[in-house]
């Protein structure tokens, strides 16, 4: 098809935008020159699509908001948004970085990794298919990598389901914090992918760590909020917060449009 033209969009493509101090990590400057090695970012489609959509929603210039955006499924990041761009993201060189997720780990101590490496006698492969195969809150509950299944073993008494909801409700609103840190300051927080638009326990959970912050939700309507777009903050929240059903889909078609069109 040679007359057909043909667009590639990455969703890693939002973050570039990220200063370095924020995207190199502190390891010898050159293996970032030589292979790369530095934070990427992933989720930029949707993180983008939902920053745009809340700023409509609120009839607010997005130039003029801070937003953090809690993308949050099997795969989950967490995204700093000053003045439609990303300013800082959880997941970093590949999507393995970050927060807890269904499988994979998130960010930990490397000494971790070499460690078990040593006591295991893991190769490389192995230590890597641990990590993203079997930890995350299905490593910590020992149940499964849905939410649902997870939550209904915590409620019937389940310590080690417990366990894996607490550490990650916990460790997403550490990062939520540090976006705030790199906007210093936050208008606006954003729930959405699978648990973000559907698990109203654990967006509760999230945001009772985030009152200092301004964060503060309508604890009763956000338990009726189920895949829906809707606004959650409390009365008088000084930080206002939503649901956002995201459109990766509807993201990649604007975005090859516009590319198209300026070919």
């Amino acid at each position: 098809m040679p007359d057909i033209k043909m667009v590639a969009v990455f969703d890693t493509s939002f973050h570039q935008t990220i200063p370095q101090e924020r995207y190199i990590y502190p390891i010898p400057y050159e293996y970032y020159k030589k292979y790369g090695i530095r934070k990427y970012g992933f989720h930029g489609t949707s993180h983008q699509y939902v920053a745009e959509r809340v700023a409509k929603l609120m009839n607010k210039d997005i130039k003029d908001l801070k937003i953090v955006n809690c993308h949050l499924g099997q795969g989950a990041s967490v995204c700093a948004i000053q003045g439609g761009k990303s300013v800082e993201t959880s997941m970093g060189l590949t999507p393995l970085g970050g927060i807890p997720m269904g499988t994979r780990s998130g960010d930990l101590d490397p000494s971790v990794v070499t460690y078990l490496m040593k006591k295991e006698d893991l190769t490389p492969d192995e230590m890597e298919y641990i990590l993203n195969k079997q930890s995350g809150v299905y490593g910590v509950s020992g149940v499964s990598v849905d939410f649902r299944d997870i939550e209904a073993d915590a409620a019937a008494g389940g310590h080690h389901a417990k366990l894996a909801l607490d550490n990650y409700h916990y460790l997403v609103a550490c990062y939520v914090a540090r976006c705030v840190v790199a906007m210093n300051g936050i208008d606006v927080l954003t729930f959405t992918a699978g648990v973000g638009e559907r698990g109203q326990d654990s967006r509760e959970a999230i945001c009772d760590y985030l009152e200092y912050f301004g964060v503060k939700i309508d604890k009763e309507f956000n338990q009726t909020i189920k895949g829906d777009e809707a606004e959650i903050s409390a009365k008088n929240a000084k930080v206002r917060t939503f649901v956002i059903p995201t459109d990766e889909e509807l993201m990649i078609a604007r975005q090859t449009k516009k590319i198209v069109e300026e070919i």
